[in-house]
C-alpha cells in the first residue's frame, strides 16, 4: 500500500474511532437526564422501574382530587381510559390544573405503586393536549371535552 493512501486510511479510522467515542459518552451523560414517557396502562401492566425519574399523563379523573388541609400535598388519579395511576404531589398545582383536563407528571414511582410527583404540568388551553398524553388517550371520550385529539 502507498504510504499516502496508508496514512489516509488510519487518519479515517481514527476520525471514526473519535467520533464513535464522542456519541457514546454524550448518549451515556444524557441518560440520566431522560425521563421515559408511560401511560397509566404501563403502570397496571408492571412495565414501569421503580424509583427512576419517569413521566406519566393522561385525564385527571373526576373526583379524585383530595388536598391535605395541613399542608401542600395534593392526591389524584390521572386514567388513560384502561388504568388509573395515583398522583401524590406537594407544590403548588399550576392554574389550568382541573378535574377532567389532561396533565403530564414528572416524578418517581413508589414501591407503594403510586408516583411521587415533582413536577405537573397542566393543559394549556381548550384545544392543545400534549402528544404523548394525546397518543395515550385515543378512544377515551371522558377526557377530552372539546379538545381534538
Amino acid at each position: 500500500m502507498h504510504p499516502a493512501r496508508k496514512q489516509r486510511l488510519i487518519l479515517v479510522v481514527l476520525l471514526v474511532a473519535l467520533s464513535s467515542a464522542a456519541i457514546g459518552f454524550v448518549t451515556y451523560a444524557m441518560r440520566a437526564n431522560m425521563d421515559y414517557f408511560y401511560a397509566p396502562r404501563a403502570f397496571a401492566a408492571g412495565e414501569v422501574p421503580f424509583e427512576k425519574r419517569i413521566r406519566a399523563g393522561g385525564c385527571v379523573v373526576p373526583g379524585s382530587i383530595v388536598r391535605d388541609s395541613d399542608s401542600l400535598d395534593v392526591r389524584f388519579a390521572i386514567t388513560d381510559g384502561e388504568a388509573e395511576l395515583e398522583v401524590v404531589f406537594n407544590k403548588i398545582l399550576p392554574d389550568l390544573f382541573a378535574e377532567g383536563e389532561a396533565a403530564v407528571v414528572t416524578g418517581k414511582l413508589q414501591q407503594d405503586g403510586y408516583v411521587r410527583a415533582d413536577q405537573v404540568l397542566a393543559k394549556h388551553d381548550e384545544t392543545y393536549t400534549p402528544p404523548e398524553v394525546a397518543d395515550s388517550m385515543v378512544g377515551n371520550a371522558s377526557c377530552q371535552g372539546d379538545a381534538k385529539i
